[in-house]
């Protein structure tokens, strides 16, 4: 019974870290790579669909990103959407290729990232400690319900507890790795 909270808090906590690298992986770093376009949607015939489903997306150098459209006629609306999406990018069309220039971030800019990437972490940390509370209240309950000894409760909060400093360490460890890549020029 207690293995199950266990393993339940681990795949939960998984899923954290790993939506948090999602997460670090749309914030813009000055260089290119074909990951930062996935959130942009395209109407293609009444419903929305990523880039990625409609055109090749690549990376021709550091700082730039081409999208091959497979219909010409998306050219123009696959730029509408880069342009107006929250990347703050400004593509340019070349017949039916689209180029992609990634601006040098300023220092400033670097600075703001960073701190939204430590916001990030921190948000990640406490769902992970939440996953935590709620699989000690579980052991909690079950020692009340008498279904475990109270040397069976300790153990598995060690076990939790464990599990929670483990994927803590690799939160960390992204946002410092992120942190880097956002101040190296």
């Amino acid at each position: 019974m207690t293995s199950e909270i266990i393993k339940s808090a681990d795949t939960k906590m998984k899923k954290s870290v790993e939506n948090y690298r999602n997460n670090l992986s749309k914030i813009r770093t000055g260089r290119a790579h074909a990951g930062i376009l996935d959130h942009v949607q395209i109407d293609y015939y009444g419903s929305y669909v990523p880039i990625s489903q409609i055109a090749t997306v690549n990376v021709t150098d550091v700082r730039t990103v081409t999208v091959q459209p497979w219909e010409a006629k998306m050219a123009g609306v696959i730029e509408k959407a880069i342009r107006e999406s929250d990347l703050g990018l400004n593509p340019v069309v070349n017949g039916q290729l689209i180029r992609v220039p990634m601006p040098p971030l300023t220092e400033e800019r670097r600075k703001e990232l960073i701190k939204v990437v430590k916001a990030e972490g921190e948000e990640a940390k406490v769902a992970i400690r939440n996953i935590r509370r709620d699989a000690n209240t579980d052991f909690k309950n079950m020692l009340k319900d008498k279904s475990i000894s109270e040397d069976i409760e300790k153990r598995s909060q060690d076990e939790v507890q464990k599990l929670t400093d483990k994927f803590i360490a690799e939160i960390d460890k992204y946002t410092i790795e992120k942190e880097k890549e956002l101040l190296s020029v």
